[in-house]
């Protein structure tokens, strides 16, 4: 077993008078404390008579049954399931007998109730095994106090306490009580990954039942006495603002309560980048119903005006920034022209090993492509909405977001209330991608409902929703690799930027394996609002990346994957540099795993075989792509994926997670785009935004993890970005041309001709 101390920083478990339910509670970090909730009813379970809490992660019923809080926003990535199951195996109880509650958010309970980074698991890691290896521990030392044997004779196994010698055993239930009462000792004993039962196992989701049952779940589904319906609206061009409204009509239509302008920050609130909003002045339609608000919205007069440009504050994790808004109104045209000219011209250098400007310079073979991607919508299966009740002196909030820790700072400030004045609840999420970091509309919907006196749910149509901003920015990038007479890529220059951010990652992979190394970039600012979409900034880099390396790999005659895998063993044998971000053996393991997985040196006959491979997330992912053609039309046939993403949790729900990521990669890189023409989106609802629809998903996907035992790293994000790359280089291999600017589809029609 591993020996760890029981304080971590400068919170430990901190012994609390306060008894709960007849329970001392014990903190560990973000885990302090948690107040009783009552256990939702379940038929295979009898519930309890009394609660003891253990820790702020669990409380253990006098029958044994242990009930388990979950603490992060869940959003899909299975973290609902998955924290609890690090818990349940440390603690060393059967699954059948554990329950699982969202828990709140709690600043002075938990920390990081973040759903963002793909950072859940691996931030909480060490933190959720104590919690369930102290309550173990706690309720080892109870049974051999009452049986008074040494503690290191009593065995705990499967909610079972057992001491050989004597014959005496007791379940958890029978001295939850006494070991609640128990010091903490200063050291824990975790188990080795050998002794793990729960952990590395395949277990259903724990709200899988509610969910095909469509029992209420997500935000959408609150209902509460006496709750009202809003809506907004905003202008319909980035680069309008609000001027004047006539709501005469509207408020006359059934249902109708008021209508009014709501400014959701005020000018003077110093921001942090998850408060954006891309309009700070709404107007809202309040009534009875939905369809009767969406109706009446339609009768609203609205006159909008020019918006100037406007400039403030924002903190970024304590760094301090500006963040400049120029007026006018934006068109996709003019975005590429201004990219293609900043691609152009020198860049900002990030990065610069050896002598790249020489090496260039003396080149028997220069390769130079341009590469491109639009912004994009995150089109989350569940529109942006919440429910909010404030009072006089407080402020109940309950719905979906990514961000509950950080929004309650931004909905305080604005009601002017104190922090322990606002409770905010989470529902479970229909899909975030990134969206539901920003949390604009949980302050409008606490604004509305001090205004309206009563409890709102606030509820965006699909068209609000796409049309309100916070996209994934557009990028573009220039590569230049510099080959010697031997067909050796002996140089590599990255020239990248975008609307309004780069993407460049200047310490990754080929970073650290080529002697003369260049990495630049520019930015261009825009008053339309972006924002982190899955795999921020990676997700457009690592396909532009990989698609460059292969087309350098086949000039330099080489096979792609033996290619990258030359270049790693350089990067790990005799590194360039010293703030190379990835750790080349792992990046090319994946790489080895994926070649033998998917029959790479055999051969498929019939398909055209593309790769990819990249870290992120301080994740590897390698995926391999086969393309069949039927006709003249390409279609995406089998994906292999290898992985390296340390210990998996639930192999199950993480061979979802890798899907799911493949598919949403191929999709956005083939099919969507969000365009504006004079400010206005030109893509308001899914008839004009094109997703992948089922038939266009690869017919399987074969996922594979490499097992080296190291701690979990992140899952959600690191599938998403390579298989990008991969599709392209597997495009070129069935239709003889390279694509270059997603989305695919559109890139110099037909692919195939």
């Amino acid at each position: 077993m591993t020996l760890i101390k029981t304080q971590i920083g400068r919170r430990a478990f901190i012994k609390n008078t306060s008894l709960a339910s007849g329970g001392l509670i014990l903190g560990f970090s973000m885990l302090n404390a948690c107040k009783p909730k009552q256990a939702e009813t379940m038929a295979a379970l009898e519930m309890p008579e009394e609660w003891f809490e253990m820790n702020g992660y669990l409380k253990i019923g006098d029958n044994g049954v242990v009930t388990i809080l979950s603490p992060n926003p869940e959003i899909g990535q299975n973290v609902k399931t998955s924290m609890p199951m690090i818990v349940a195996d440390e603690l060393d109880i059967d699954w059948s007998q554990v329950i699982v509650e969202q828990a709140p958010l709690n600043t002075k309970l938990y920390s990081w109730q973040v759903a963002g980074g793909s950072r859940s698991i691996s931030s909480s890691w060490q933190g959720l095994r104590m919690a369930g290896a102290t309550a173990r521990h706690l309720l080892k030392e109870a049974a051999a106090q009452a049986w008074q044997v040494p503690v290191s004779e009593i065995s705990a196994v499967a909610g079972m306490l057992t001491h050989e010698a004597s014959g005496n055993s007791a379940g958890y239930g029978e001295m939850a009580s006494a070991a609640s009462k128990l010091e903490v000792p200063e050291e824990i004993e975790l188990k080795e990954q050998s002794e793990f039962t729960i952990i590395g196992t395949s277990r259903k989701n724990v709200d899988g039942k509610k969910i095909v049952t469509g029992q209420p779940l997500f935000g959408l589904d609150v209902q509460r006495e006496g709750m009202l319906i809003a809506t907004v609206a905003h202008p319909p061009a980035f680069g309008m603002t609000l001027k004047s409204f006539d709501a005469s009509s509207a408020k006359q239509m059934p249902g109708i309560k008021d209508v009014f302008s709501i400014k959701v920050y005020e000018d003077d609130f110093k921001r942090s980048t998850f408060h954006h909003t891309a309009f700070n002045e709404v107007v809202v339609v309040l009534g009875e119903t939905t369809w009767q608000v969406m109706q009446a919205k339609k009768a609203v007069q609205i006159e909008w005006e020019k918006a100037p440009d406007r400039t403030y504050g924002m903190t970024m994790f304590g760094n301090d920034m500006t963040v400049n808004h120029p007026a006018g109104m934006e068109n996709s045209a003019s975005h590429k022209e201004k990219m293609e000219a900043m691609s152009a011209r020198p860049g900002r250098v990030v990065r610069r090993d050896g002598n790249p400007e020489a090496a260039f310079a003396n080149a028997a073979k220069v390769i130079e492509r341009s590469y491109s991607c639009p912004f994009l919508a995150h089109n989350t299966m569940e529109p942006m909405n919440f429910f909010a009740h404030v009072t006089e002196g407080h402020a109940e909030l309950l719905g979906p977001t990514q961000t509950p820790e950080w929004m309650e700072t931004a909905i305080a400030a604005r009601l002017d209330l104190p922090l322990d004045k606002v409770d905010i609840m989470m529902t479970r999420q229909g899909g975030g991608f990134g969206r539901r970091l920003y949390g604009h509309f949980m302050v409008e919907a606490a604004l509305i409902s001090k205004q309206a006196k009563a409890p709102v749910k606030l509820v965006y149509s699909r068209e609000e929703d796409m049309t309100q901003g916070i996209y994934r920015p557009a990028y573009y990038a220039t590569y230049r690799a510099a080959l010697d007479e031997n067909n050796n890529m002996v140089a590599f220059h990255v020239k990248t930027g975008g609307i309004p951010e780069s993407p460049l990652f200047a310490n990754r992979f080929p970073a650290g394996a080529l002697d003369n190394y260049l990495a630049e970039d520019w930015t261009i600012e825009s008053n339309i609002t972006t924002g982190a979409f899955r795999a921020p900034r990676s997700n457009f880099i690592a396909g532009a990346e990989q698609s460059f390396l292969d087309e350098v790999a086949e000039a330099s005659g080489k096979d792609p994957i033996q290619f990258r895998l030359d270049l790693l063993q350089r990067a790990q044998q005799h590194p360039v540099g010293e703030r190379n971000d990835y750790e080349a053996d792992r990046y090319a393991g994946v790489l080895e795993m994926v070649r033998e997985k998917s029959g790479w040196d055999q051969g498929a006959t019939g398909r055209h075989r593309g790769v990819s491979a990249y870290f992120c997330h301080n994740s590897y992912v390698a995926q391999v792509l086969d393309v069949i053609m039927e006709g003249n039309e390409p279609k995406v046939d089998r994906v292999c994926v290898a992985i390296d993403c340390g210990i998996v949790v639930n192999p199950d729900a993480a061979t979802n997670m890798a899907e799911g990521g493949t598919v949403d990669g191929i999709g956005q890189a083939m099919y969507s785009a969000m365009t504006f023409k004079d400010g206005v989106p030109e893509e308001k609802n899914f008839d004009r935004y094109r997703l992948i629809r089922h038939a266009e998903a690869p017919k399987s996907i074969d996922v594979h993890f490499v097992d080296n035992g190291k701690d979990p790293t992140g899952l959600g994000e690191p599938p998403f970005p390579p298989v990008m790359g991969a599709l392209a280089n597997a495009l070129y291999k069935a239709t003889g041309r390279r694509v270059y600017h997603q989305p695919f589809i559109t890139d110099r029609p037909p692919l195939v001709g």
